[in-house]
């Protein structure tokens, strides 16, 4: 989940240069608790049944 949101966020912010770090942090904690409140989600796209047969070698198979 971590890469999508850094892209979103990368997108939506401003193409400016910050110069001190803690600004950044700043920005990016106002930037998540504004995304938080509008409770923004991902749409899963890739199901459990589809990875199990795209990723079957993740996937052991359990014998009973």
């Amino acid at each position: 989940m971590a890469e999508p949101e850094l892209s979103v966020l990368k997108r939506q912010c401003p193409d400016q240069r910050i110069g001190a770090q803690e600004r950044v942090a700043e920005l990016a904690e106002n930037w998540a608790e504004t995304r938080n409140n509008r409770q923004t989600g991902i749409d899963w796209q890739f199901r459990t049944a589809d990875a199990r047969i795209r990723l079957k070698y993740l996937y052991p198979k359990i014998e009973e």
